[in-house]
Order: C-alpha cells, then structure tokens, then sequence
C-alpha cells in the first residue's frame, strides 16, 4: 500500500468534503465565494480530511458528520493558509497567485476571520462539547503559534523548544484535532482518543520538520516555493538550529549575519544568493540536513508507536504509511 492508493480509494469522500468546504464559503457577499472557487482550484491534497476519514474508520464510524467535520478542519486550514499568505507576503500558493494578489490583503484577512467563524458556527452545530474544545484549543495555538514565529523572527537565539513550539501549533494541532475528533464521533475511550490526539500531533510536527528541510533542498516544482525561502523570510528552522549549535564561533558570526542580511532584503529585488549558497555549504560540512532530519525520523516512529493500542487493520496500515509520508516526498 502506498499513498497514492490510500488517495485513490477516498477519493469520493473527499469529493464530498471539498463540496461541503464550497459550502463554507458561501455567503451573500458575492466576494467570499470567489475567493473559495479560487482556492479549491488550486488544488491541495486535503491530508488533514484524509487523517479524520482514515482515523473515523479505523475506529468504525461510519456516520455522516464525519464529512462535514472533515470540511470543518480544511476550512480551518484553509483560513490560516488565508492569513499566512499575507503575513509573508506570499506571492504564489501551489504554484498559482495567493488570493490577497487578486483581492488585496484587507478582504482575504477578513475572508479567512470568516472561515474561522463559520466553520466554528458549523462545529458548534454537532452540539458535542468535546469536539469544540478539540477545535477551539486547535485554532487558539495556531494563533500562538504564528505570532511566536513572527516574534523569533531573525533571531538566531532561537531554542529548539521554542522551534518545536511554534511547528506544533502550526501543524500539529489541527492533524492532532482531526484525528481525536474522530474518536470522539465514535466514542473511543479516552486512552484510544488520546492516543490518536498523541499520532496526530507527531505526526503533524514531522510533516513540518521535513517542510523545513525540504526548504532547502528540494526543486520549487516539487514544493511550490523556491529554494531557501525561509531563510529569506528570517525563519530559523531546525537545520538552522542545528548549524548554530554545531559551527565555531566565527561561523556562527557569518551565519547571523546571513541571517540579518536575508531579513534586511526581504522582498527586494537586490537580494543576493550568496548568503544561501554559503549556509547550504555549512549543512554540507555540518550534515545539519540528515540531522534533522532524523529528528523526524525518530517523530514518525513515535507516531506510529501511538497506534499500538489498535488491533490491526487496513485502516491502521494506511495511518502508519499517512506518518510514513511525511518522510517519503522529494528531496
């Protein structure tokens, strides 16, 4: 079994979720519509959906809701992909202009303000307290999340415990929620819920680990975004966590003024390639990327661990290959 088949036999299920996500978008404010037509047609894989569906059926849910919620996360989704855009001034998502470059930032931010409050609105519907503390506790550290990244930006004091921090709220969280909620559908006792809370969330830092990574040395076909982007951005991730512990004092200097440089040119069109080609050549000399990588090697058998307390299935195998993902794209 391998992705694409995990893909493949959901397919019509994810029809139905991105149906009901169009449906979240509606509104008589004929803006906020266009804009959901224009992000669902650029594509995206719908993983956080597929990690409900495929947890739902591991615990034998089988009931409608479990759709809708699907929709509800991506909408979730969705609304920070809205706001993380502008934030960074993002030009392209998946290889297509972000929203805010038709629209402008003032009506995406508020477009994304609407999602968060529909899906919830839809959420509180379910009349089922536990799903919305999953999903209240979810939107509030992503929140956190972003404005302690935007805080540590540029600064290469950064702890790996803060690092951590920020990818769980920027990952973890909604892949953690997507999978309890369904155990809370199908009323799992609360050691297989948390258990499930505990695979998502593992499983969603490594997916963000190897992002990071991948940041610096996949093709911009295969990520849809360029080369060393972070760093552009002034993002210290973990191979830049790792290089800072690892070089001499010297190099560390070299490498913060990298990093000064990179945030100083941001967005200019006098932004130099130097300053990457050096640091790609310390991860070289370091072996910071198979380093941290196996941080997120180590995070995906964690994962996987969680899913012990189930009995074997082909819904659990599929789960496992789902962690194994975060380890199997380009690099």
């Amino acid at each position: 079994m391998n992705i694409q088949d995990i893909f493949s036999d959901y397919s019509e299920e994810l029809k139905t979720v991105d149906r009901q996500l169009l449906g979240i978008f509606e509104s008589n404010v004929f803006l906020i519509p266009m804009v959901g037509k224009h992000i669902l047609s650029s594509g995206g894989k719908r993983i956080r959906p597929l990690f409900l569906l495929l947890s739902a059926d591991l615990c034998g849910y089988k009931g409608a809701n479990r759709t809708l919620l699907a929709a509800i996360i991506e909408a979730i989704h969705t609304a920070s992909l809205l706001h993380d855009d502008v934030i960074d001034g993002a030009e392209t998502r998946r290889g297509r202009p972000t929203a805010h470059s038709f629209w402008g930032n003032q009506i995406v931010i508020l477009t994304g303000d609407f999602l968060y409050s529909k899906a919830l609105k839809l959420a509180v519907a379910q009349k089922n307290q536990k799903i919305m503390e999953a999903l209240s506790e979810a939107t509030t550290r992503m929140t956190e999340g972003e404005i302690l990244q935007l805080n540590k930006t540029g600064d290469p004091d950064i702890t790996r415990e803060e690092y951590f921090e920020i990818i769980s709220a920027k990952t973890g969280v909604l892949i953690s929620a997507a999978c309890r909620i369904a155990g809370i559908l199908s009323n799992q006792p609360e050691e297989k819920e948390m258990s499930l809370s505990r695979f998502g969330m593992k499983t969603g830092i490594a997916f963000q680990l190897a992002d990071d990574v991948l940041d610096y040395v996949a093709e911009q076909k295969e990520l849809g975004k360029r080369l060393g982007k972070d760093l552009e951005e002034g993002k210290i991730t973990m191979p830049l966590i790792y290089l800072l512990k690892a070089v001499s004092g010297a190099e560390r200097d070299e490498i913060e003024n990298i990093i000064k440089e990179a945030c100083e040119q941001q967005g200019s069109k006098d932004s130099s390639n130097s300053g990457l080609k050096r640091i790609l050549e310390l991860f070289s000399k370091y072996n910071a990327i198979d380093e941290s990588l196996k941080v997120a090697l180590s995070l995906v058998e964690e994962a996987k661990s969680e899913l012990n307390i189930f009995p074997a299935s082909k819904e659990k195998d599929s789960l496992l290959v789902m962690a194994e993902y975060a380890m199997q794209r380009e690099k």
